[in-house]
C-alpha cells in the first residue's frame, strides 16, 4: 500500500537512489497540486453561496489548470521544470489576488503560510528566495498603492509580513538541513556499499585461500592414498617377472591374477580422483544424500593421515537419515575441523587419541558433533578460532580454515558453528538443514 502512495505521488516515475531530490520534488509538486485543487473545490463552493462569481471563476480556472498539469506530469519528465515555474506563478498571482482583492474576515490569506513550504520544494534555494521576496514586496506595498483598495489595514498587512517572514526563515533552514543530512545519509551510503564491495573482494580471497590450503592438504591426501595400490602394482609387476625368470608354471593364470589385481586398484585409484574432483567441483547445486556417506567421505579424506598412527576416526549415527543439502560445503566444514583435530593429536602424545562424528536428528536439523581429545583449546583463544588468520599453528597455519567454515554455515545454511572444550576435550556442534530448498 505505502508503495502505491509513493508511486501515485511520483507520476509512476522510477528513480535511482542518488535521484532522491528529484523525486521529492515530482512528490511535492504532486501533493502540492492536489492540495491546491481540493482548496480552489472548496473556495469555488463559498464563493457561489456567497455569491461571487467572479472568484469561482477564478478558482475554477485554478482547479482546470492543476487537473492538466497534474496529467502533464504523468506524461514525460521534461514537463516537470515548466510545470514548477507554471505552479510557481499560479499559487503567487492567488495569494496576490486574495490579498489585494479579498476580505480579511474570510481568513483566505492564511494560504500565504503554505507557500515558503510549496516553493522550496518547487524551486532551488536561489529562484524560491527571489520568488518569497518578490511575494514580500508585493503584499507589504498593498496598503500603500494607489491603484487597488485592499481590505486590509496596514496592522494586518504588517502582521501577515512578520508571520510570514519568520516561518519562510523556519522553513528555509529547516529545508537546508534537511537537504545537508540527505546528502550525509547518501554519502554514508555510498561509502557502506564501498566498503561492503571491499569486504566481499577480501571474503572471496579468503575463500580462495582457504581453497588453495585445503588443496595441498588434499594433495597429501591424495599421495598417501595412492602410495599404497601404486607399491602393490609396482610388487605384483616385480613377482610375476621374477616367477618368469625362474620358469615357473601356471604363468597364464598368474598373469590374469595379476591383471585383475591391478584393474582392481585402477578402479580404486580412478574412485579416489572422482571423489577429489567431486569436492572441488564449483557446483552449488544441493544434492540428496545419506548423512552417513556424506561424512564418511569426510572420514576417508582423513583416513590417509593417520594411517601408522594410534589415531581413530569413529562415525556414531543412530540411523539412515537422507538430507537434501550442498554436499561438498559440508565435507569442506568436516574436513577444516577434523584435519585440525588430528594435527593437535599428531603433535601431544595423547592416550588413546580418537576423533569421533555424532550425528543426532532434531526437528527440521541434523546435528553433528565432532569431538576430539587433543588437548582442548585455550580459553583465551576459543574466542578467536573464527576470526580471520587467526591460528595457534604459527608459520604451519593459515588462520582461515575455521573461518570459512564458520562462513560457509552461516552463509549456506543460516546457522553457526559452536564450540566448547573442557578437560582436554573439543566438541565442536553443526547444525545442518535436513532441505535447504526450505531455508
Amino acid at each position: 500500500m505505502i508503495k502505491k502512495f509513493e508511486e501515485y505521488f511520483s507520476s509512476g516515475w522510477e528513480f535511482a537512489e542518488d535521484e532522491y531530490v528529484l523525486k521529492s520534488k515530482y512528490q511535492m509538486m504532486n501533493i502540492g497540486i492536489i492540495l491546491a485543487s481540493v482548496s480552489v473545490l472548496y473556495g469555488v463552493f463559498l464563493n457561489q453561496i456567497m455569491g461571487k462569481p467572479t472568484l469561482s471563476f477564478v478558482e475554477l480556472s485554478l482547479f482546470l489548470i492543476n487537473i492538466v498539469l497534474f496529467v502533464l506530469l504523468r506524461k514525460d519528465q521534461k514537463y516537470l521544470l515548466p510545470i514548477a515555474h507554471i505552479e510557481t506563478a499560479l499559487m503567487t498571482l492567488l495569494i496576490l489576488y486574495l490579498i489585494y482583492f479579498g476580505d480579511p474576515l474570510n481568513l483566505k490569506h492564511v494560504w500565504i503560510y503554505t507557500y515558503p513550504i510549496v516553493i522550496l520544494y518547487f524551486k532551488n534555494e536561489k529562484h524560491a528566495l527571489a520568488w518569497i521576496i518578490f511575494l514580500l514586496i508585493s503584499v507589504a506595498a498593498a496598503p500603500v498603492q494607489p491603484f487597488i483598495h485592499i481590505h486590509y489595514n496596514i496592522y494586518q498587512i504588517t502582521t501577515l509580513v512578520l508571520v510570514f517572514s519568520i516561518l519562510t526563515l523556519i522553513v528555509f533552514f529547516y529545508h537546508v538541513k534537511m537537504k545537508e543530512a540527505r546528502a550525509l545519509i547518501y554519502a554514508q551510503s555510498e561509502m557502506l556499499k564501498a566498503q561492503i564491495e571491499e569486504l566481499t573482494k577480501k571474503e572471496k580471497i579468503m575463500t580462495i585461500q582457504s581453497k588453495q590450503a585445503v588443496m595441498g592438504e588434499m594433495i597429501s591426501m591424495i599421495a598417501h592414498q595412492w602410495r599404497q595400490p601404486l607399491s602393490s602394482i609396482t610388487l605384483n609387476i616385480s613377482n610375476f617377472q621374477v616367477k618368469r625368470l625362474l620358469g615357473k608354471d601356471n604363468c597364464d593364470k598368474e598373469l590374469d591374477r595379476i591383471l585383475d589385481n591391478i584393474s582392481d586398484t585402477a578402479v580404486y585409484l580412478s574412485d579416489t580422483i572422482n571423489d577429489f574432483q567431486t569436492y572441488f567441483h564449483p557446483n552449488k547445486e544441493s544434492s540428496e544424500i545419506e548423512i552417513s556417506e556424506l561424512i564418511n567421505k569426510a572420514i576417508n579424506f582423513t583416513l590417509p593421515r593417520i594411517k601408522d598412527t594410534k589415531i581413530t576416526i569413529e562415525l556414531s549415527c543412530e540411523k539412515e537419515i537422507v538430507v537434501q543439502t550442498y554436499a561438498n560445503e559440508i565435507i569442506q566444514v568436516l574436513l577444516n575441523i577434523m584435519n585440525n583435530a588430528v594435527d593437535e593429536l599428531l603433535k601431544r602424545a595423547i592416550d588413546n587419541p580418537k576423533v569421533v562424528v555424532y550425528v543426532f536428528e532434531e526437528d527440521a536439523y541434523i546435528r553433528i558433533e565432532i569431538y576430539d581429545n587433543a588437548g582442548g583449546i585455550k580459553d583465551e583463544d576459543i574466542e578467536s578460532i573464527f576470526e580471520p588468520y587467526f591460528s595457534t599453528k604459527g608459520k604451519n597455519g593459515t588462520g582461515l580454515g575455521l573461518y570459512m567454515s564458520q562462513m560457509i554455515m552461516q552463509k549456506q545454511f543460516h546457522t553457526d558453528i559452536e564450540v566448547f572444550s573442557q578437560n582436554g576435550e573439543t566438541l565442536f556442534t553443526l547444525r545442518v538443514p535436513k532441505s535447504v530448498s526450505s531455508f
